[in-house]
């Protein structure tokens, strides 16, 4: 789950010297929330929607509609803007550029290949698209919350279980952090099972494991255990 296939790869850039105008329009016309800010060619800033609103946003009850939109003509991204931007390599993971937004309470981060060039930029958004597509979740089917034994082999004999009964695995997912020590929870997304084997596949599921939930995305059912 590298960057370098989730990024963004078209990139919209500012030139530090443009004005506070010409950013809201660029932000406006492609739907986006960030500018890497360029000065020949070298990246030295960025910035978002909220730095322009917040740029304006003391002087606008205050001024005529006419005297905002010079004021916005007048100021220059580089006196708005984030200097020295965090960036990420584009061989990073989607889950250490999670870390790097959490961590720094950013919305988003332009993205560079070994020379420092940019080549695209990451976002929440983007990331949550991420999780959407590898979760499986648009796709449908039954999510099944279940606390297994953390040893070799657990995860399989719930796989194998569901694929006895008809069922697909989609996705699987696993972590300790939610459980006691010797145990660890697995969400696992599956496809293609008869709604009538439900009982005899959560009896089966029982001997292997404690059933947390289970999520029907095609019938909206939802039952946690």
């Amino acid at each position: 789950m590298l960057v370098r296939y989730w990024m963004n790869k078209t990139v919209t850039t500012i030139d530090a010297d443009d004005n506070m105008e010409n950013a809201i329009n660029l932000l406006k016309k492609h739907d986006i929330r960030m500018l890497p800010v360029m000065n020949k060619g070298k990246l030295v800033g960025i910035v978002t929607d909220r730095d322009l609103k917040r740029a304006s946003a003391s002087d606008a009850t205050s001024l005529e509609i006419h005297e905002l939109n010079c004021l916005i003509h007048t100021i220059k991204v580089k006196e708005i803007m984030t200097k020295d931007p965090i960036t990420v390599p584009w061989d990073h993971t989607v889950e250490e550029t999670a870390e790097v937004l959490l961590k720094h309470k950013i919305s988003g981060v332009p993205v560079v290949d070994d020379f420092g060039k940019i080549v695209g930029t990451i976002t929440q958004l983007d990331l949550f698209r991420t999780i959407i597509s590898l979760t499986g979740v648009a796709r449908g089917g039954i999510q099944l919350g279940v606390e297994v034994e953390d040893r070799p082999g657990s995860i399989k004999e719930i796989t194998d279980t569901i694929r006895k009964h008809g069922g697909r695995v989609l996705s699987i997912l696993a972590s300790s952090n939610l459980s006691p020590e010797g145990l660890r929870r697995v969400y696992i997304r599956t496809y293609g099972l008869d709604r009538w084997k439900f009982p005899a596949l959560k009896e089966s599921l029982a001997e292997h494991a404690n059933l947390l939930y289970i999520v029907d995305h095609l019938d909206k059912g939802r039952e946690v255990f």
